[in-house]
């Protein structure tokens, strides 16, 4: 019985992501969202999901940062495989492990190194790419002249230093060993962010929305931070829900809105689609000779 909340948990995120899917589609109606989509500019489409790729390339650099501080030097490539067989777990297979759980798994299974010290830089990998979403999320509201977030400045601007003092703080005092790679992991959740800013900016010139690209990007960014939180199936109706009360609270399209999310959605299904030939064929994981 104590497994039982584990089992049905999978279950759960389907059920609420898709709770939260219907909720969105009695406000919008869904054949307006896809007359939206169906309009977009492939070369746009295209050359966004290659930087999305490139930003997953750069984030699993970043996890293979912590990795070597465990004293597991992996191969760029092998770490690459095993990061995308995740991203595959992630958003197609719900009812079994998930992403992250997986590669832990696979790390400590494979090599002699202690389960807490796997957990922890699978989640300061984690904790690494949200403090660049915040830090970026309040960059641009500092930029924006909107209204809405005008007020709020002194906030955001104090939030940049808090946040980067409390993560320094964390990894110091909590996760001492990592702390040699804190800013070189900063720097790559900087260009990680970066490139997905880059992406949804190819997603608005796709879907041909002129105007408002600082506020549908401070609200992809938000909605990022919203999705990392495990409520719904790989953010599934939760990103969406983000992008559709942004769009209320700073006076844009709602269908468009909603629209770049799943846009976004889709482009992270199909790269994600690809980790599935490693799910047949698990990735053989490999030591850098002479480390």
């Amino acid at each position: 019985m104590a497994l039982l909340p584990k089992k049905i948990l999978p279950y759960l995120k389907i059920l609420f992501s898709a709770v939260l899917l219907y909720f969105i589609f009695t406000k919008i109606h869904l054949g307006e969202i896809l007359g939206i989509l169906q309009q977009a500019r492939p070369v746009y489409l295209l050359a966004a999901i290659l930087v999305f790729v490139l930003s997953k390339v750069l984030s699993a650099y970043r996890l293979n940062l912590y990795f070597h501080k465990l004293g597991l030097p992996l191969t760029h490539a092998s770490n690459l495989k095993l990061y995308w067989l995740g991203m595959f777990y992630n958003l197609f297979l719900p009812g079994g492990i998930g992403g992250d759980a997986y590669k832990g798994y696979v790390i400590r299974r494979k090599f002699e190194v202690r389960t807490r010290e796997v957990v922890a830089v699978l989640v300061l990998d984690r904790l690494s790419g949200m403090l660049l979403l915040f830090l970026y999320a309040c960059l641009l509201a500092l930029l924006s002249d909107h209204p809405a977030l005008s007020g709020l400045k002194l906030y955001f601007g104090a939030g940049i230093f808090a946040s980067v003092a409390v993560f320094w703080f964390i990894n110091n005092r909590f996760f001492s060993f990592a702390m040699p790679v804190f800013w070189p992991s900063f720097r790559y959740s900087a260009l990680v962010q970066a490139t997905q800013l880059l992406c949804v900016f190819l997603i608005l010139n796709a879907l041909q929305v002129a105007g408002s690209s600082l506020s549908y990007l401070f609200i992809f960014l938000v909605s990022s931070i919203v999705a990392v939180l495990p409520l719904t199936l790989g953010g599934i109706g939760s990103r969406e829900v983000v992008f559709f009360y942004g769009a209320l609270w700073l006076g844009l399209d709602e269908r468009t809105s909603v629209g770049i999310s799943m846009a976004f959605f889709f482009i992270t299904a199909l790269v994600s689609l690809a980790g599935m030939g490693y799910h047949f064929k698990k990735p053989e994981l490999e030591l850098r000779e002479g480390v």
